[in-house]
């Protein structure tokens, strides 16, 4: 006799079938679960909690995943701060007291897949510095995201193509420093993830790429696409 299918199980299933992967249909809902919540949420213009409540059950519930185009929240400013990545790190206010000057204090990380740089393909690379306080952070994160997608789904999705991470300079348009300056924020794919290039046609905003931020949030990193709809490519161990 077949075992009843879980509440938990439900969910994931319903969710996969939407298009937002939640990482494997076991009825565990962890983080990458919780990410395809949110994302299916924000699709529907629901409270995004990350939690089954009713209203995104009943959503689930409600909508064919056959033909139905998920409208975009684009609103992400308005999203509650209780639901922002806090982790460890800093607000970009507070980085200087935190991680010290810019341009030091940085280490070489490995990467656990092969990486090209997105302005020389022909080079690769296998490691990149980065401050001493996120290095243990960001290879945790690497080594998750090799686990969920392997070299080919990294490829896939655009992780395999390194756009920087330490730069000491200025914000665009600004006097203050980039994230880059202190090595605590990382750029990938630019190419198909450009400053102003919005969700859907933003590579890294794609469903595909829900275990992909999932793998960053759990270590409090913080996506600006995810944020505020701009800037895909870029990911920063600092609040805003």
């Amino acid at each position: 006799m077949a075992s009843p299918v879980s509440f938990e199980h439900w969910v994931q299933s319903r969710l996969t079938s939407h298009g937002f992967a939640t990482g494997g249909i076991d009825g565990d809902i962890g983080p990458v679960s919780r990410a395809a919540i949110r994302a299916f949420q924000r699709s529907r213009n629901l409270r995004v909690t990350g939690q089954a409540d009713e209203p995104t059950v009943d959503a689930l519930r409600a909508t064919s995943s056959q033909g139905v185009k998920a409208p975009i929240d684009r609103d992400v400013d308005a999203r509650p701060s209780s639901i922002r990545p806090m982790g460890p790190w800093p607000r970009q206010r507070d980085v200087m007291s935190f991680y010290g000057p810019v341009g030091q204090n940085t280490v070489l990380v490995p990467v656990p897949w092969r990486m090209r740089l997105a302005w020389d393909k022909r080079r690769t690379i296998r490691r990149m510095s980065l401050h001493e306080k996120v290095a243990d952070s960001a290879g945790r994160a690497f080594e998750r995201c090799k686990r969920e997608y392997g070299e080919d789904g990294l490829r896939h999705i655009g992780a395999a193509l390194f756009g920087g991470s330490l730069n000491v300079r200025r914000m665009r348009g600004g006097s203050r420093y980039s994230m880059h300056s202190w090595a605590i924020a990382i750029d990938f794919d630019p190419e198909r993830n450009g400053l102003r290039t919005k969700q859907p046609q933003a590579r890294l905003s794609r469903a595909d790429c829900e275990p992909w931020w999932a793998a960053w949030e759990a270590e409090g990193w913080v996506s600006l696409g995810r944020e505020r709809d701009f800037d895909w490519m870029h990911v920063q161990a600092a609040r805003l």
